[in-house]
């Protein structure tokens, strides 16, 4: 997979089944023997050693050239010529375009692996494919940045966690100990189907406090982990190192057996099994052309929650309940470490250089419970997980989950997205830009309906019960937001790359009553591999077009009443504005920063597209 890469450095990342020695990368004509500070290695187990080749030059990538990358190892050769179709059309090596002015970009969050729609993954490898099979292989989008729930550590499929167990002992993934669990070590675990679904009940820890609300029955000793379908949710840090593996690629699905007819299970929980056995049989299908497409796009991230756990931070009685769980805090933190190993350190390898990666490799060098705890206790410290490009337009990639405004008058409220401090840091950022891509995991600019339904839920005690996470719900983030967009230092054009809620939508917003307003697009699309439930969201999107439509004066009465939406018809349809089908977004923008094109690349190779509002 490619990382980082811009005019003076080049990252990827791959597992192998074995270490390797004196690796040599050749870029292009020229050919770098790589040395210990090039390369990050990473033990994560008997079979399988991570690598993050960093290389770091002047003048390494040439600006809008197509460049060829080869691997060798000293006892291998070309690591890579093996690996079936990892190349396009006539190319016997992959390759790499770098280019600073972001014409073309994909965008796209939410990819569970069991879930039914197609994987738009899959699609985004065919559109390349096309584009290289014509002659436009220097064409390419200039990166995809991926924004939240790559992975889904609280949902996992009963066949996904029975291969999960397959594969931690195919690769010799280290076990550990727990404390404050109803086992003692990740070794207790077991992955027969018999044994799965039952970790809501038997295995993941539970509040114990009663929330005085008026929905009170509903969380009197509720669990930490709220996901509505946490009945596999992962654990161990060898159960992520796992999924991580199989959700990427398609070499460990051909030594592992999931059968499709077992023993042990309700009805019902065999018909979900019989289904989710069905679905990931298709993902697998895809992780090939998965691979290609990721070995030759720069691919960035940022997490949301399902990448640790639903809710994840929520409201500061959250935290306060998750954290001071031995063993739930375990389980965040291991999350927490499976996405600096397989996210995170590609993103901005600098920046994890003095604090993390030295507790990093001492854990990985001595797995211990000591030196676990203390690289969590260091990760739930960090602050450092958002990133910039010096790209043009600058993109700015927005960590929401970490740097959280706690509520003041109730614990149990939602919290800011980010902090007063993290705004500001923001704003810093945008001053001086004229034009910028900011990536919000979840949308700034959401659908009104859903953020006044959440409200609702959130007067009544129930905010974790209807995810009520949306920028809007804390007085103080909502506002100091608004304020950096009608600050007069900021940029002309904004737009606002979003994932998170399960569909698609595009607004063009400006500041009501004011001549030099700053163009601002919010262009949400969710989610690569899921879908909002289907008979649901053509009534929000219905209700929300009659209430809280462009000229509806309920707006004024809304935190976001100084500005104005419109929000794009997807494909021109006069009365719709929500999307629900898996895709991966399309952003196509002019010299000044302004989109030429916002649409979506469904897994079915259509295409939506999100035509501008017609002007008043």
């Amino acid at each position: 997979m490619l990382r980082h890469c811009d005019a003076t450095h080049f990252t990827l990342w791959f597992v192998s089944r074995e270490p390797l020695t004196e690796l040599t990368l050749r870029l292009g004509e020229q050919e770098f023997p790589l040395q210990d500070a090039d390369v990050h290695y990473v033990p994560l187990g008997q079979h399988a050693h991570q690598y993050l080749i960093m290389l770091s030059r002047p003048e390494l990538l040439t600006p809008n050239r197509v460049m060829s990358y080869q691997v060798s190892a000293a006892q291998h050769g070309d690591i890579f010529a093996a690996i079936s179709q990892l190349n396009y059309g006539d190319a016997s090596t992959p390759s790499v375009r770098f280019t600073p002015e972001l014409t073309q970009v994909f965008h796209g969050s939410c990819r569970n692996p069991h879930h039914h729609s197609d994987d738009a993954l899959v699609a985004a490898d065919t559109y390349l494919a096309k584009r290289i099979d014509t002659g436009l292989a220097d064409d390419r989008p200039a990166l995809i940045v991926m924004s939240g729930d790559q992975v889904y550590i609280d949902d996992v499929a009963g066949p996904m966690l029975n291969a999960i167990g397959q594969v931690i002992d195919l690769l010799g993934l280290q076990h550990e100990q727990f404390e404050g669990a109803n086992i003692t070590s990740s070794e207790a675990l077991h992955y027969q189907p018999a044994d799965l679904y039952q970790r809501h009940k038997n295995l993941l820890p539970h509040t114990q406090y009663p929330a005085k609300t008026a929905l009170w029955r509903w969380y009197r000793n509720h669990p930490i982990f709220t996901s509505s379908i946490a009945e596999n949710h992962l654990v161990s840090l060898n159960e992520i190192i796992a999924l991580y593996l199989l959700t990427w690629s398609p070499e460990l699905w051909e030594l592992v057996n999931i059968p499709k007819d077992v023993d042990g299970l309700t009805p019902a929980n065999n018909a979900r099994w019989q289904n989710e056995w069905q679905h990931l049989l298709g993902f697998k299908a895809g992780l090939t052309q998965v691979r290609r497409f990721m070995a030759h796009i720069p691919v960035y991230m940022m997490f949301d929650d399902h990448d640790v756990t639903d809710d994840w931070n929520l409201t500061a009685k959250w935290e306060l309940a998750a954290y001071e769980h031995a063993f739930s805090k375990r389980i965040i933190g291991n999350a927490l470490i499976g996405y600096t190993l397989f996210q995170g350190l590609g993103n901005a390898p600098d920046k994890f250089v003095d604090e993390i990666r030295p507790l990093l490799d001492a854990f990985f060098a001595q797995p211990q419970s000591e030196s676990q705890d203390l690289l969590i206790d260091e990760l739930l410290k960090f602050e450092q997980w958002h990133y910039t490009l010096a790209t043009s337009p600058k993109l700015v990639v927005l960590d929401t989950r970490t740097r959280r405004w706690r509520s003041e008058s109730n614990l149990a409220k939602p919290s800011g997205l980010m902090d007063w401090e993290a705004l500001m840091d923001l704003q810093q950022e945008l001053l001086g830009q004229s034009k910028v891509i900011i990536v919000s995991p979840a949308p700034m600019f959401g659908v009104k309906l859903i953020e006044a339904i959440q409200r609702t839920a959130t007067l009544m005690g129930a905010s974790l019960l209807v995810d009520a996470e949306n920028w809007m719900a804390h007085p103080g983030a909502a506002n100091a937001l608004l304020s950096i967009f009608m600050h007069r230092k900021t940029p002309e054009e904004f737009v606002i790359l979003s994932g998170d809620v399960h569909y698609s939508f595009s607004y063009d917003i400006s500041i009501r009553f004011r001549r030099s307003s700053p163009n601002i697009y919010q262009i949400t699309c969710s989610g690569i591999k899921n879908h909002f439930p289907e008979k649901l969201l053509p009534i929000f999107d219905k209700l929300n077009g009659w209430l809280y439509g462009h000229f509806s004066p309920l707006n004024l009465l809304t935190k976001r009443k100084r500005m104005s939406l419109r929000g794009r018809r997807p494909n021109g349809a006069p009365s719709k504005r929500l999307v629900n089908k898996s895709g991966i977004g399309i952003l196509e923008l002019a010299d000044d920063g302004a989109p030429t094109k916002i649409a979506v690349l469904h897994g079915d190779m259509s295409e939506t597209l999100f035509e501008p509002p017609k002007q008043e």
